[in-house]
């Protein structure tokens, strides 16, 4: 997943709000669908510490996949943006990680929705201020909007895209008009947008690059950085929101310290020697077999699996519909006769993961069996436009012998090429034209090579010419950008309660939004269409619905060959830190929930 919007995407998609706030009563929160959780005298969250200690450093290595950065600006396209920089701003609401979409007050006090939800009006706290004592106001408000809109990341904009207007009714008040009628998670993302100083903007160019520390509103500021290798942030004392309800026991660590390696090898020794504190493992053999060392024998370095019961997401090698040799869905399904995942589970990932194969993996929204009556009534009009696999039980990627060259599964691969109109020449796969089937699958990650490789070789079998190429991490985000790629891997998360961000990832506007999630090139009007279901779903039971509709139309499409999942975190940390004994449901809760422990971290220290 790209840098921003990476921390702001993956906080808004995690974001989505819980009770269906009652029309036309100011109340402390938002929500989809229910009652809210907490009432409005509540304290603090359920799973936070809220005597927490303050203090102390986190050094950690972040997001998977990270590995540079060269921009301050998490909210436009260009640039790589450092991790951390969602802790710069404040919100109008914030959400609880114990409910699949609620969030309250934090900038604003208080928020009133309209009978027809169309319009949803904020009332601002008149404390709220900017890192230079700037009072946070309704034009900010309204400006950040306008900034992020026009001149923000193509997939923010496209979920701003059916918000009307942004207005400040007096300088305390902001009111949002919507349009349409796929309306039902506006006051949310809205309601979840950063807030940026009008003032700050006024002179400087949002749409630019920089590596001048913005103005923020947030829990933290930049105090150091090093372009590529580090960013720290701390921890601000003024911070006018910190003894609210939503922050009590959170944001306890005076820095945060993001580091940057070039590879998992350098991370992990890094690690080892104490460089940094905590990192969390996403290379199995590692896993597996590296931690068998002497500190984590004499608990200074805690192994520690936290259970994770969000969507575990889709993870594959995303296949580039855009070129015209991936256009047949025989042949997309041939590639992944061609992938042996259980030869790689055992020989690779000691046999630490599960297949996956729903877009919707570990969640209720994963289809399963044959359509239901009421997924029938939504697919049942697209009848002609479907294959008939739709409307049986979805597709599962095949199950092999795990000899890592599966003879059957190979055969049924190059009977799907026939089919598609490759066939063998010379030992070499071409089409009617004479062309040559060739496969580049791009990559920056050298340890990810040894994943590719056993593909690439069942491949060539099938007479596919196919190679990886290995590229700088700049380089491979701005081929991502621009979809410049036969097949690479990704991995997002969708929220627990998807909303208008999937247009994003299979919507065929955002095909070719540069930027967007839509890596494959999705353009199908049934999926558009089940995707206006999924966000006008009025229920839980809707939204599943609709989710496994969709579900099912884009697992016969073929257009990925899914990796695996863990619904779990593998954390590594050094014995120096303390966390409340409730984990929030839909989060790690390390960064805001966890605290310096000073007295584990003298006999730390005592012990090296």
């Amino acid at each position: 997943m790209t840098r921003v919007g990476t921390a702001f995407i993956a906080a808004l998609m995690a974001l989505l709000v819980s009770s269906p706030a009652i029309a036309g009563e100011r109340r402390h929160g938002l929500s989809t669908f229910g009652d809210l959780k907490y009432p409005a005298s509540f304290t603090h969250f359920d799973y936070v510490n809220p005597e927490a200690p303050k203090g102390g450093r986190l050094s950690m290595i972040g997001t998977a996949g990270l590995i540079t950065f060269n921009s301050l600006n998490g909210y436009i396209l260009k640039g790589d943006a450092a991790q951390g920089l969602g802790y710069l701003f404040d919100s109008l609401m914030t959400p609880a990680q114990d409910e699949p979409d609620s969030m309250y007050g934090l900038a604003a006090h208080s928020v009133e929705l309209s009978d027809d939800r169309k319009t949803v009006t904020f009332y601002l706290r008149p404390e709220a201020s900017f890192a230079d004592g700037s009072p946070l106001r309704a034009q900010d408000v309204v400006n950040s909007f306008t900034l992020l809109k026009e001149k923000g990341h193509p997939r923010i904009a496209l979920q701003l895209r059916d918000v009307e207007q942004a207005e400040a009714v007096d300088p305390l008040t902001v009111r949002y008009r919507f349009t349409g009628n796929q309306i039902r998670d506006l006051p949310l993302i809205v309601a979840g947008l950063p807030i940026f100083s009008k003032a700050y903007y006024d002179i400087h160019d949002f749409a630019r690059t920089t590596l001048k520390a913005p103005l923020g509103s947030g829990p933290y500021r930049i105090a150091k950085m090093k372009q590529g290798s580090y960013i720290v942030y701390a921890r601000r004392e003024d911070y006018w929101a910190k003894n609210l309800p939503v922050n009590r026991g959170r944001y306890n660590f005076a820095e945060l310290r993001y580091e940057y390696f070039r590879d998992r090898t350098a991370e992990f020794e890094a690690l080892k020697a104490g460089v940094y504190d905590l990192r969390e493992e996403f290379t199995s053999k590692i896993w597996k077999t590296a931690y068998d060392i002497a500190q984590v024998h004499a608990k200074q370095l805690i192994i520690l699996t936290l259970p994770d019961a969000r969507p575990s997401g889709a993870q594959g090698f995303f296949i580039n519909i855009r070129r015209r040799k991936f256009a047949d869905p025989r042949v997309r399904k041939a590639l992944d006769h061609a992938f042996d995942f259980e030869w790689t589970n055992k020989y690779q990932f000691y046999d630490l993961y599960k297949r996956t194969n729903s877009f919707f993996e570990n969640s209720a929204m994963k289809a399963s069996g044959t359509p239901g009556e009421a997924e029938l009534a939504l697919l049942a009009p697209y009848r002609d436009q479907l294959p008939e696999e739709v409307f049986g039980t979805p597709y599962f990627s095949p199950v092999s012998n795990g000899s890592g060259q599966d003879r059957k599964l190979l055969r049924t691969a190059s009977k799907l090429l026939k089919q598609a109109g490759w066939t063998i020449k010379d030992g070499v796969r071409v089409n009617a034209a004479g062309e040559k089937f060739t496969i580049e699958f791009l990559t920056f990650s050298p340890t990810f090579e040894r994943i590719i490789a056993p593909f690439v070789k069942n491949l060539k079998i099938l007479g596919i010419k196919a190679r990886i190429r290995l590229v700088d991490p700049s380089q491979y985000q701005s081929r991502l950008k621009t979809f410049d790629f036969d097949i690479t891997t990704r991995r997002y998360v969708l929220r627990v309660t998807p909303g208008v961000e999937i247009r994003s990832y299979w919507g065929s506007k955002s095909a070719d939004t540069p930027g967007s999630f839509n890596l494959s090139g999705i353009k199908d009007p049934v999926i558009d269409a089940l995707i206006e279901k999924v966000i006008a779903a009025k229920s839980r039971s809707e939204l599943v619905t609709a989710t496994r509709a969709i579900d099912r139309v884009l697992r016969a499409g073929h257009y990925w060959v899914p990796h695996w999942y863990k619904a779990a975190h593998n954390l590594a940390f050094w014995d120096k830190f303390s966390r409340p004994e409730i984990k929030p449901l839909y989060g790690r809760g390390v960064i805001e929930t966890w605290w310096y422990d000073a007295a584990k971290a003298a006999r730390l220290e005592a012990t090296r």
